[in-house]
């Protein structure tokens, strides 16, 4: 008989909320209007749009003039990034980030590089931490932004922010945050984070793709990465999507109540246990043991490959941090930034749960594992 699926992917993306379903088949037919339009078929559309700008709003403790609707996280990092460094000579462009970022950071960062911009690529600890005092170390005269993403996608590391962010602000600098991961895991309110720019991408918390939101802070100037008409204060040209931006508002609405997590982190913490138990020194937690998010796990292997691990389990759908190309085993990136030893990174499996993972599947995945890994 086959096992039923198991999904342990919620990193990557999420499932669709029934609830933020349910809204979005409303607008389907109730809100076809373009929300730009004065009459009234266009007053549904633009209702539903800034009652979404409000809705994740109250989930950051932001105004709602400060929050820019994109198409998600990446198009909202190039903005942030990008928008920052437009109107300098590129050649006095300096960004500060990290080398754990997500590609959606570091691809605009050596774009500007390309063009002349410098950057400060700072490493982590072997738990995958900046350290704050690295930032203050960094910066120059001429620092145009700090990049510093708020938890890792890989092995959910959380970033010490707070203290990051004041250091910047203490020297002028604005602070971007990608929190494209902690967003409904754990709190956001950017005015305890003290950011300046934060990320969201809404297929990260319930909603659909395509969707996302920028926070900008009053007084940060940024220009458009998209020119038209004047959508979103004149900062993203293009038709809004009353449709998607009503699907990431009840996303966030439901976001607001982290209490949900506590239980996702004891089916974590369970496994895991589980896991040390009936193995031992034959798996490893990769991240910080206790400032990570509480729905992340990454786990090596050590004398196995994590592929390798996962084919063995074609019910199972979870993310390996490492990739095999023309025979030659590559290591996830992040791991390497950590000093992860490539006989541990090779065997790095990311187990990332959600509001649907149940405490059975976590208890056979524990059993199936200790067979796979003790195996002769």
């Amino acid at each position: 008989m086959k096992n039923a699926p198991i999904y342990l992917d919620f990193n990557a993306s999420t499932p669709l909320d029934p609830r933020v379903a349910e809204v979005m088949q409303d607008m389907l037919s109730d809100a076809y209007g373009n929300p730009s339009s004065t009459h009234w078929a266009g007053e549904p559309a633009r209702v539903a749009v800034e009652r979404a700008r409000r809705q994740v709003a109250d989930l950051l403790g932001c105004k709602p003039q400060e929050v820019i609707f994109t198409s998600g996280g990446s198009e909202s990092n190039n903005m942030a990034i990008k928008g920052i460094a437009e109107g300098h000579d590129p050649e006095q462009v300096h960004i500060i980030t990290s080398q754990v970022e997500h590609p959606a950071v570091t691809e605009p960062c050596l774009y500007l590089e390309r063009r002349g911009a410098t950057i400060s690529w700072l490493p982590v600890d072997r738990f995958g931490q900046v350290k704050p005092a690295d930032v203050e170390a960094a910066i120059r005269p001429q620092t145009t932004l700090v990049t510093i993403m708020h938890a890792n996608n890989e092995v959910g590391t959380i970033q010490p922010i707070e203290d990051i962010a004041r250091i910047a602000s203490a020297h002028g600098v604005p602070m971007h945050t990608d929190a494209a991961q902690s967003v409904g895991k754990i709190s956001t309110r950017v005015d305890e984070l003290g950011v300046d720019m934060l990320t969201i991408a809404g297929h990260k918390l319930y909603a659909p793709k395509g969707v996302g939101a920028l926070f900008v802070r009053e007084g940060i100037e940024l220009p458009p990465l998209v020119h038209g008409a004047g959508h979103e204060s004149g900062r993203r040209a293009g038709t809004e999507s009353a449709l998607l931006n009503a699907a990431l508002g009840k996303a966030c609405v439901l976001a607001r109540e982290l209490s949900g997590m506590i239980e996702i982190k004891a089916l974590g913490d369970r496994f895991w246990q589980q896991l040390q138990k009936a193995l031992g020194e034959r798996v490893v937690m990769n991240g910080h043991p206790n400032e990570r998010l509480p729905n992340t796990l990454n786990l090596s292997f050590p004398g196995h490959v994590g592929a390798d691990v996962l084919a063995a389990m074609p019910e199972l759908a979870a993310s390996t941090g490492s990739a095999c190309h023309a025979g030659m085993l590559e290591m996830s990136p992040v791991l390497s930034a950590m000093g992860v030893p490539a006989e541990i990174g090779a065997g790095a499996i990311r187990f990332s749960l959600g509001r649907s993972t149940q405490g059975q599947e976590l208890d056979w995945l524990a059993r199936r594992l200790s067979q796979i890994v003790l195996a002769p």
